[in-house]
């Protein structure tokens, strides 16, 4: 069942106290801090953190941590089906990666390999072609011109190369700022 959302003068003018919001422009409005990890006092902010606690940091003694959205995404708490349990305050992902030998999947590429259609000359493949053996060890023919011959197509392995170097690891973003209630109304539970 669909319920109707209430005519503004019916709305709370205040935020429920902890509440995030997204803003598009560099300032946290009055009431609000911007929602990077800052250390609150305690003793001004109680009933704030008796909602945090010390779920994203501080000593919960003389102070708290507000959570520290700079850069990161937030997902949901909990476990979806099929995904890994979530809790509230959990810190994960990296912004780059860099692969390793054992995440790639092991594969082969077929490729062509030309051949030069005379006799062989030489034992040195610097500068040369494979061509026909000649009775000898030698595998090799000097020519001015690029062999046409293919050789019959064969599965070549690959091993690793790279420059073992990070990548990117962020979907497509927009950066906002976000905010949170420093003020406001207490949030009940049910």
């Amino acid at each position: 069942m669909l319920v109707p959302a209430a005519p503004a003068s019916a709305q709370a003018d205040e935020p429920l106290l902890g509440q995030l919001m997204l803003v598009g422009y560099n300032f946290c409005p009055r009431g609000w801090a911007q929602a990077s990890g800052q250390l609150l006092p305690i003793s001004q902010n109680s009933a704030l953190f008796s909602l945090l606690g010390t779920t994203y940091g501080g000593n919960g003694t003389s102070n708290f941590q507000l959570p520290d959205l700079r850069g990161r995404a937030a997902i949901g708490i909990g476990q979806g089906p099929g995904l890994a349990d979530r809790v509230l305050g959990e810190l994960g992902g990296v912004e780059t990666v860099t692969l390793s030998l054992a995440q790639l999947p092991s594969h082969t590429h077929v490729g062509g390999v030309r051949a030069f259609p005379s006799v062989a000359t030489t034992t040195d493949p610097a500068g040369n072609y494979l061509a026909q053996a000649a009775g000898g060890n030698l595998a090799y023919a000097a020519s001015t011109t690029a062999p046409t011959n293919f050789m019959n197509p064969e599965t070549v392995s690959v091993s690793g190369a790279g420059g073992s170097q990070a990548h990117s690891n962020l979907s497509p973003y927009l950066t906002l700022k976000w905010c949170i209630a420093l003020q406001g109304i207490f949030p009940s539970r049910n």
